[in-house]
């Protein structure tokens, strides 16, 4: 088998309660790499289209990238895919934390699930061995105390575990996987995926050595990596994130306009200060120690004890710089301890914090515009910076309680089952836009929309690139640099590696990296040619769901549609038809149907069924 790879997929079908091993075949690893790439592969030739998200038939796996477990730095990632139940299209969610090594470790490389338990199971997994446990007693349980459980019931305690709590158990479009207490997998409808399935882990613990072609070389690129860290261009804000992580972000997106406010109608310094949101006197008030992920030389992550405070709850961890954004000036609140509590319920319950925060603030709007009443939110008085009332709605939410059952699947769902509030959604097919403003940064407009997963931040595009350039360039970037841009980052995504690796300051590691954990030759065309065939196997996941281009549409107020009146983004508008057009032609593919042209997909190799689907 090709270095990185165990060789092994773990089929798990929970009906008829059997598991097997089957060989990963080595051309699908060598053409997609791993993670989305090829997980995307696995299911696009073993889930029939049309096949509901929720049912048994639905296909959901966890995969691995050939990075992950081997000591590759900022190599610990893992992706979880399905179908999504929010709009039946391809869904991915990726993660860090210590997951996805202990998986490849126990000597998997994917986990494909299908079925429905007739009563709540874990999968355990433990050195190439798997079974199904009873967790009828952890069902109902938030993810800390399952967590918890299961590390106490198998006696390890380096156990690590994906879980879901009560929004998972109930169905809840907005429920996210929860590993390591504080990681979430969480767009999509994951949560929801997984629940239906009657599974309420997925644990891992492995001791096994993950095999790598070049053990000298990956070392030699470990320390280049170290170096960069220190002395690279990006040294500086590598340091910063490792101090305060994500959320050193948070006062500088609002002094730019990057940060939504009020639901995408206000502006940051007018309508939403923050300044109580500035991480470092958070941090110096909660903050105990840091943390990181596996094989991490960052250490974005950190434990807070929130004792001392309003509301408080005890040993938590530091927001994200999206949930800051979520529950603070998206909802107009500028008390931080609003965010904390906020973030600490969406950690216990197992909930996605972005859409979860940007479902109320469509609450919010639609409250105060009058479409809705107190009588409807439960007595809550759903306005703008009424932390209480935010605090409320999102244990509501959690508890599938009240109005909280109205928001439980998304802002879509939610103004579907009203039939009121359409005007107020900022969602690109059901999917709440995340904390970046593409009028402050346009490459961000262009990945929300047409990007298969739609209304992500953390995929591959031109903002990495964009944010930092002068805004004769910034707002007129061609079609082939977006592609190229595009590109250069995918595959530092499918094969296990963190996004901070973009900070690095050289992509070209990630196509190094590769080559010595995997033993393959990894140039330019080896790296595009990769990437390329990531996004096209899931553009046409979508294209067989009878997905179209127009499906996907960038809402007016994120595309300054018409420009804001104040603010940093005052005046912006961006051409947002133009980037999806130079997107598609640069792509090959076609505007009207989606479809990769037949040429390219014949000459990425690969795609022999993909072909007869969609051309016969």
């Amino acid at each position: 088998m090709i270095g990185g790879y165990n060789g092994k997929i773990l089929n798990v079908d929970l009906t008829t309660r059997t598991i097997t091993e089957e060989t990963l075949g080595e051309e699908d690893a060598r053409l997609f790499i791993g993670t989305y790439g090829l997980g995307a592969r696995l299911l696009y030739s073993r889930m029939k289209a049309g096949v509901d998200p929720l049912s048994p038939e639905a296909i959901f796996g966890f995969v691995t990238g050939p990075l992950t477990g081997t000591g590759a730095l900022f190599g610990g990632r893992f992706s979880v895919v399905c179908k999504s139940p929010v709009n039946n299209g391809w869904n991915d969610a990726n993660c860090g934390g210590k997951f996805g090594p202990e998986m490849k470790k126990a000597g998997y490389d994917v986990i494909l699930i299908k079925g429905k338990a007739n009563k709540p199971v874990y999968l355990w997994l433990k050195d190439g061995h798997a079974e199904l446990r009873d967790a009828s007693h952890l069902w109902g349980r938030d993810c800390p105390e399952t967590e918890d459980l299961i590390a106490q019931e198998l006696g390890d305690a380096k156990v690590s575990s994906c879980v879901i709590g009560p929004p998972g158990e109930n169905g809840s479009w907005l429920a996210a996987i929860i590993n390591d207490k504080h990681r979430a997998l969480g767009r999509g409808g994951v949560g929801a995926v997984m629940g239906s399935k009657n599974l309420k882990a997925v644990t891992a613990r492995g001791t096994l050595k993950v095999p790598v072609a070049d053990d000298t070389k990956l070392r030699k690129l470990n320390r280049t990596i170290t170096d960069l860290m220190k002395n690279g261009p990006e040294a500086g804000i590598l340091l910063g994130f490792g101090q305060q992580g994500t959320s050193m972000g948070n006062q500088f997106a609002v002094m730019t306009g990057d940060l939504p406010v009020k639901n995408w109608t206000g502006a940051g310094t007018i309508d939403f200060k923050g300044e109580k949101m500035e991480i470092g006197a958070i941090d110096g008030k909660f903050k105990n120690k840091r943390y990181a992920c596996s094989n991490c030389p960052l250490g974005c992550g950190a434990e807070y004890d929130i004792k001392e405070a309003t509301l408080p709850v005890g040993k938590s961890h530091r927001p994200e710089y999206e949930t800051w954004g979520a529950f603070g000036g998206l909802v107009k609140n500028e008390d931080p301890e609003v965010v904390l509590k906020c973030n600490h319920l969406c950690n216990c319950y197992g909930l996605d914090t972005i859409s979860t925060g940007a479902t109320i603030a469509w609450a919010i709007e639609c409250f105060e515009n009058g479409l809705l009443t107190a009588t409807e939110t439960d007595g809550l008085e759903l306005k703008w910076g009424n932390g209480p009332a935010i605090v409320a709605m999102t244990q509501a939410i959690a508890e599938n309680k009240g109005f909280g059952k109205v928001l439980a699947n998304g802002s879509r769902a939610a103004a579907k089952a009203l039939n009121r509030g359409f005007d107020y959604l900022v969602e690109v097919r059901g999917i709440e836009l995340p904390m970046h403003d593409p009028k402050y940064n346009p490459g961000y407009g262009r990945t929300y929309v047409t990007d298969p997963v739609p209304g992500r931040h953390v995929k591959p595009g031109p903002w990495y690139l964009t944010m930092s350039m002068p805004d004769e360039e910034k707002y007129t970037f061609s079609g082939e640099f977006d592609r190229k841009a595009t590109l250069a980052l995918e595959l530092a995504y499918i094969n296990g590696t963190c996004d901070f690796f973009k900070f690095i300051g050289n992509l070209d590691l990630a196509m190094q990296i590769t080559e010595a954990v995997t033993g393959l030759p990894f140039g330019e065309a080896e790296r595009e040619a990769a990437s390329m065939r990531s996004l096209n196997i899931r553009q046409a996941f979508n294209v067989r769901e009878g997905i179209l281009p127009k499906d996907s549409v960038l809402p007016a107020r994120a595309a300054g549609n018409p420009p804001p009146i104040a603010g940093p983004q005052k005046g912006r508008t961006i051409d947002i038809d133009r980037m999806i057009h130079d997107w598609y032609l640069a792509m090959e593919w076609d505007p009207e149907s989606g479809k990769p042209s037949k040429a390219s997909l014949e000459r990425l190799g690969g795609f022999r069924d993909v072909i007869r689907d969609l051309y016969g």
